[in-house]
């Protein structure tokens, strides 16, 4: 039985439901009771999308692996934002300008601008900046369609004072523990001045080593202190804000957040290797950077016309830097938005060439020059795709049977639900979680293997809970189901921090699956 005819059966088909994970060629396993009627519980809800939404809210979602800080952020902490720090705005353009100065804590703005503060009084403007920071509202027009509204708000709200970014991270931690999530994975560009400096005295050429060492020579290190400082500014910013570690300490503080370093694609060679080289290095000494993506509109000039270079680089930095991790954006590209010639070898270069452990977003995926092999290639490496539904729809215009992740799955290719820019997109987690079931046909065996997956493709140190790679049947160290660790499990946990959120995320669904009504427990386990 396939998957769309198990969704029709209802609950005559929960057990049919429950043998198909994320992995098609996963070994068997028992299924309780307790699953299986919370399977029966979702498939009862498909057909009642708020009550849907709220049974997606208190699944366990483990970690969000591709949230860019800035986009996660919604509109109206950055008008708020924009208003604390006497920014001005522009009514017409709908952007964030810097003052002309302040007077008696007013701002003097250029003619034709009003104080950003003016906004909390005049719902009109206020209603209008959410709009330009967002997707909110936004109809397509001639010559200005979603990927163009997208990529343009991070310029309208650029220019916030770098001392609110431990209140975003507060943000998006916070809603993440609404949404029974314990981890996340957040894209943040740090200051990266001494690097762009230094691009400039060395250009590209070709030769990475020789420019690596250039770099190094002239004082490229000088830039980390600077980031080591930001990343403590932030993180105890959040902590403040949430009292960590004291009685009033908020839900959000078990929320374990890292960071990956963003590098701009869109930009000369020489800047972009100084920029992904200081990246490395940060990585490589500072444990709360656990990895580095790339980031940039994909179909951007540079991005094209360089995007072979810049996997050279990778693969260069990768070799001298083993033990750093790479996520990659790689085939966020549709049909028309490039020359055919662009959609055939973007997620393989990413792979075979760079070395990306995870691809962010992949929906080109078909369009790839041997498709088929490609994705035996990832499935056998296990390459993890970072999946956006949403994003993936309002940039690229991609949904429904339109998209790859129905061809993942089938390949048996890991992936797992992430959000990309949820303020941006204004949604959340669940939101994506709603998305897969209702437009992709997703299972309750499926969602609980996409959390699984997450937390098995962290960039967290430590080996996995599970036996063997994206395979939830076996753990290690003498781990099993249980409410409390055996000796030998609690020593394995100890020295794992993955293996402690893997261990974390079971104990969630035990607790969520066994809260479902047991009226609907059926007569004998099954297994998937």
């Amino acid at each position: 039985m396939n998957r769309l005819s198990c969704a029709s059966a209802m609950l005559a088909g929960a057990v049919c439901l429950l043998v198909q994970g994320l992995a098609q060629k996963a070994p068997v396993r028992a299924v309780s009771l307790e699953e299986q009627r919370t399977a029966q519980q979702m498939e009862r809800l498909r057909a009642n999308p708020p009550a849907l939404h709220a049974f997606l809210l208190r699944i366990p979602k483990g970690g969000d692996l591709h949230m860019h800080l800035s986009g996660a952020v919604y509109a109206e902490t950055f008008i708020q934002d924009a208003a604390e720090d006497g920014l001005c705005a522009d009514p017409v353009k709908l952007v964030l300008l810097p003052n002309r100065g302040m007077d008696k804590g007013v701002p003097t703005c250029v003619e034709g601008t009003v104080p950003a503060a003016s906004a909390l009084k005049n719902q009109k403007l206020y209603d209008a900046l959410v709009d330009s920071f967002s997707m909110r509202a936004f109809v397509p027009s001639a010559g200005w369609n979603g990927h163009d509204q997208f990529f343009a708000t991070f310029a309208r709200f650029g220019g916030i004072n770098k001392s609110h970014l431990g209140e975003w991270v507060d943000e998006v931690a916070t809603r993440a523990a609404a949404q029974n999530e314990q981890y996340l994975e957040l894209m943040h560009t740090p200051d990266f001045s001494v690097a762009g400096r230094l691009a400039g005295q060395h250009p590209w050429t070709g030769d990475p080593a020789a420019l690596r060492a250039a770099l190094l020579g002239a004082g490229l290190r000088d830039n980390i202190a600077a980031n080591r400082a930001e990343l403590d500014a932030m993180d105890a910013g959040r902590k403040q804000r949430e009292h960590c570690g004291t009685p009033d300490a908020a839900t959000a503080c078990a929320v374990q957040v890292r960071y990956l370093y963003q590098v701009l694609r869109s930009a000369e060679p020489a800047r972009v290797f100084a920029q992904t080289l200081l990246g490395f290095e940060l990585a490589s000494v500072e444990p709360r950077v656990v990895g580095i993506n790339f980031l940039k509109p994909e179909d951007a000039y540079l991005a094209m016309s360089q995007y072979v270079t810049q996997m050279a680089m990778l693969h260069y930095l990768r070799g001298v830097y083993p033990k750093v991790h790479l996520s990659l954006h790689a085939g966020e590209l549709s049909p028309g938005m490039v020359p055919p010639e662009g959609l055939r070898f973007h997620i393989r270069e990413a792979v075979e060439e760079a070395g990306a452990e995870r691809i962010g977003h992949g929906v080109d995926v078909l369009y790839e020059t041997d498709a088929t092999g490609l994705l035996q290639t990832m499935a056998q490496r296990h390459v993890m795709v970072e999946v956006n539904l949403t994003s993936n729809d309002v940039i690229l215009g991609i949904r429904g049977k339109d998209h790859s992740l129905a061809s993942y799955l089938q390949a048996g290719v890991p992936v797992a639900l992430s959000t990309d820019d949820e303020g941006v997109s204004r949604i959340d987690l669940t939101h994506e979680y709603e998305r897969a079931v209702l437009e992709q046909g997703l299972t309750y065996a499926q969602l609980k293997a996409s959390a699984r997956t997450s937390l098995e493709h962290a960039f967290l140190p430590g080996s996995s809970l599970w036996a063997a790679p994206d395979q939830f049947t076996t753990m290690r160290g003498g781990c099993s189901d249980g409410s409390a660790p055996a000796p030998s499990c609690a020593a394995y946990l100890a020295g794992s921090e993955k293996a402690q959120q893997q261990w974390e995320l079971e104990r969630r669904f035990r607790t969520f699956e066994a809260a479902m009504p047991k009226s609907q427990a059926s007569a004998k386990g099954g297994a998937l």
